[in-house]
């Protein structure tokens, strides 16, 4: 893992500070051109061109088995799941599941406005897909964040999947974990050609409304471009952690924190901020010699609390984690985060399993206007109008649309004052 430290310039801009710091990893950009050749293979090849991207990117060239997966299949895996395995799934599954619920929309709010009544409506997608990377580990937490959330939103058909290994098959603690949530379909396929299946549909893959879920850049970078066909949740992927801590904290689990978001690999950053150099002295001696995982990590130096506050809204973390008394004190502050850790016991990594937040966070610096995932990503909301009286409305209305140039539509509110006699 490579490891850089630097400090904040007193008076700085925290928004170039940030900037540079995520310049120290790829951009989506550079994979944008080979994303859109997969996306217009698989629309042109269907399952065949999955496969075939499969065979090259995931399997190692081993023949990948049926796109989908049986009933029996997700069966046999859940019977053969060890015991404490099961265990901790259910447990995420019932924290996840609580959380999502409380977060739920009122299905319908009225506003009576006298001469007339609107509603806002909601009601969940048809159909959803949760992405679940695989490459360097199986995820079977993702199934977990994406399915039970999709089903508290009320969707009644959840797709999976998650890419073929070097045996074609998907690892089978994911499968496992789909069928403890009672995912509708799975299916054996990864990367930028799984989000064009999943989008556009092939001879096998149903398409779906929204499509959820982390993954590298080429997957982050496949759900901008089908953005608009269907909807998505954002930008989740490659990992990042911001670390706040004052000196004096106890380095040795703040070092294992920013050593487990950097098991997530290439592209994942991973930084520390403090007032104190002694304290990042400690965290790189226990960071440097640290296996090997493509991330980057980053520790800085900062002035004083003000200082980490501006860099950390401009930076915008995936997870950020407040330690010591003057770095939790800014919890309230913080407003551009996928998800807020705060105190010494709360590491990241309760997060990413089974605290009940949802471990699908935006990433990339999207947490400025973008929210961890939720059940409103698969809920649409639309509005009723009921008009009893319509007489003020329109000759409210009316001036105005014809200064936009659109005299019918003027025209159109009128009628409703001559048909009422008014």
């Amino acid at each position: 893992m490579r490891c850089e430290r630097f400090a904040l310039p007193a008076g700085g801009d925290p928004a170039a500070a940030a900037a540079h710091v995520r310049d120290l990893v790829p951009s989506p950009r550079s994979v944008q051109d080979a994303v859109s050749e997969i996306i217009a293979q698989v629309r042109a090849g269907g399952d065949e061109a999955v496969h075939e991207y499969s065979r090259r990117f995931d399997t190692g060239g081993t023949e990948p088995l049926a796109l989908e997966l049986t009933e029996a299949e997700l069966d046999h895996a859940a019977a053969a799941l060890d015991r404490a395995i099961a265990h901790g799934l259910l447990r995420a599954i019932e924290n996840v599941g609580a959380v999502a619920h409380a977060a739920q929309r009122e299905p319908e709010i009225a506003l009576d406005l006298g001469s007339h009544r609107v509603a806002v409506r909601s009601a969940p997608v048809d159909r959803a897909a949760v992405y679940v990377p695989g490459g360097r580990a199986p995820y079977p937490s993702t199934v977990v964040m994406g399915v039970v959330t999709a089903r508290a939103a009320g969707v009644t058909d959840v797709a999976v999947c998650a890419p073929p290994g070097a045996t074609g098959d998907i690892d089978p603690v994911v499968l496992a974990a789909c069928k403890l949530t009672q995912a509708t379909s799975v299916y054996r396929m990864g990367g930028a050609q799984a989000i064009a299946a999943l989008a556009y549909g092939t001879e096998t893959v149903t398409p779906v409304d929204v499509i959820v879920g982390p993954g590298n850049l080429y997957v982050q970078e496949a759900k901008r471009q089908v953005f608009g066909h269907v909807g998505i949740d954002g930008f989740a992927g490659p990992s990042d952690l911001l670390l706040i801590a004052d000196g004096g904290s106890d380095t040795g689990p703040l070092a294992l924190d920013l050593l487990a978001q950097a098991e997530h690999g290439p592209g994942t950053l991973v930084v520390a901020l403090s007032t104190s150099q002694r304290l990042l002295g400690d965290l790189q001696a226990r960071l440097d010699p640290a296996p090997d995982t493509a991330a980057v990590a980053c520790l800085i130096n900062a002035d004083d609390h003000e200082q980490a506050l501006a860099f950390a809204q401009a930076f915008a973390p995936e997870h950020i984690q407040l330690v010591g008394l003057h770095a939790e004190a800014l919890a309230a502050r913080v407003t551009h985060a996928g998800c807020v850790f705060v105190g010494p016991q709360a590491g990241t990594a309760f997060g990413d399993y089974i605290a009940g937040s949802n471990h699908i966070l935006p990433t990339n610096g999207a947490a400025r206007y973008a929210s961890s995932l939720s059940p409103l990503h698969f809920t649409r909301s639309f509005t009723e109008v009921r008009i009893a009286d319509p007489g003020e409305l329109a000759r409210a209305a009316a001036p105005v649309a014809r200064a936009e140039g659109f005299a019918v539509h003027a025209e159109s509110m009128e009628a409703r004052i001559r048909d009422n006699g008014e």
